[in-house]
C-alpha cells in the first residue's frame, strides 16, 4: 500500500524560497507543494501561480492546508511562525539559524516537542553528498584533536542577492557560523565552550572547545569580495590531516535530501534527527555566547 504524500506549503517568496525551496518541494518524491505564504500577499500569489499552488493570506487558513512546512524567511519571522506550525502538528524544514535570540530558539524547541513533530534544520553542509562521504570516512577513523575552518563570503556586496536586512545586522556570525559550527560538531563532537572576537566588517574568530578534549577554530565573513571566496576545513590529529571537499554540490541536491529525510521520519512517527529542532538551538546558544563576548569587548 502506498502512503500518500505529505503536502507542505511554504514560507517565504524571496530568492531563496524561489531559486531553491519552491523547485525541490515541487519535485521531491514523497512530498506535495500544497501553498505558499508570505509577508506580500502579492509575491506569494505569483509564486504560488508558478507553481500551480494555493497562496493564503492569513496563516491559519495556510497552516490548515499542509502536513508540514518548509521555511525561507528571517530567522525571526521564522521562529515565530515555525513555533506555531509546530503546535498545530506541522512538521518542520526550517533554515538557520533556526532564531536570533536563545528565548526564540528554546521556544520553538519546545513547541515542536509539544506538537510531536518532526523537524530538520537545513544546514547545507551537511546534507551534500560530497561532505556526506568525508564526514563517515573522518568520524570512522577517529582520533581528531583540532580543526579549523574558514568561510570567506560575499554576501554583504550591494549586488548579491543575499544582502538582506537581517544579514547585514548579523553578520557572518549568524549566516555561516552556523554552517561552520554544525560540521566541526560532527567531526570532533559537541561544543562546550566558545571563545570569540571580531575582526574588521562583520569578520568573526570563534575558538571552539568539544567535548572529549578537542578544540578547533573558525574563522567567517560575508564581506570578502569575490576574488576572495571560499570555504576549507580540516581536521587533524596524530596520524595526520583531512580536508574537506569543496562544496560542489547544487543546494538543491543538498535541500532535496533534507527534505526527503524529513518526510521520512514524519511518516514513520521519528521526531529525531541529526540536524534536528534540537540541535539547531544548540548551535545557536554557541553563537549567542559568542555574540555576547563580542558585544562585550566592543563596549569597553
Amino acid at each position: 500500500m502506498t502512503s500518500l504524500p505529505l503536502r507542505f506549503g511554504l514560507v517565504g517568496t524571496g530568492y531563496w524560497a524561489r531559486i531553491t525551496h519552491a523547485p525541490v518541494l515541487a519535485s521531491t518524491e514523497g512530498t506535495e507543494f500544497a501553498a505558499v505564504w508570505g509577508r506580500n500577499p502579492k509575491a506569494a500569489a505569483e509564486l504560488a501561480a508558478d507553481y500551480h499552488v494555493t497562496s493564503y493570506e492569513h496563516i491559519a487558513e495556510f497552516l490548515a492546508a499542509v502536513d508540514g512546512v518548509a521555511f525561507a524567511v528571517p530567522p525571526d519571522v521564522q521562529a515565530r511562525i515555525a513555533a506555531r506550525a509546530a503546535r498545530a502538528g506541522k512538521h518542520l524544514l526550517l533554515e538557520k539559524p533556526i532564531a536570533i535570540t536563545e528565548q526564540l530558539a528554546d521556544g520553538l524547541v519546545e513547541a515542536a516537542e509539544q506538537g510531536g513533530v518532526a523537524s530538520v534544520v537545513f544546514f547545507t553542509l551537511r546534507f551534500l553528498p560530497e561532505m556526506r562521504a568525508w564526514l563517515a570516512d573522518v568520524t570512522a577513523r577517529g582520533g581528531w584533536i583540532g580543526g579549523t575552518a574558514a568561510w570567506f563570503g560575499s554576501s554583504l556586496l550591494e549586488s548579491s542577492p543575499f544582502n538582506t536586512p537581517w544579514r547585514r545586522e548579523k553578520g557572518a556570525l549568524w549566516d555561516l557560523g552556523p554552517h561552520v559550527v554544525s560540521l566541526l560538531w560532527a567531526v570532533l563532537g559537541p561544543v562546550t565552550s566558545v571563545t570569540a572576537d571580531a575582526g574588521p566588517a562583520d569578520v568573526t574568530h570563534l575558538v571552539l572547545h568539544h567535548q572529549g578534549g578537542a578544540s578547533s577554530t573558525v574563522t567567517v565573513t560575508q564581506s570578502a569580495g569575490e576574488a576572495a571566496w571560499g570555504f576549507e576545513a580540516y581536521v587533524w590529529g596524530s596520524e595526520g590531516r583531512s580536508g574537506a571537499p569543496a562544496a560542489a554540490s547544487d543546494a538543491a541536491v543538498a535541500l532535496r535530501t533534507a527534505l526527503a529525510e524529513l518526510t521520512s521520519n514524519a511518516g514513520s512517527g521519528q521526531t529525531r534527527h541529526p540536524c534536528d529542532v534540537r540541535f539547531g538551538r544548540d548551535v545557536g546558544h554557541v553563537l549567542a555566547a559568542s555574540q555576547r563576548q563580542i558585544e562585550k569587548r566592543a563596549a569597553t
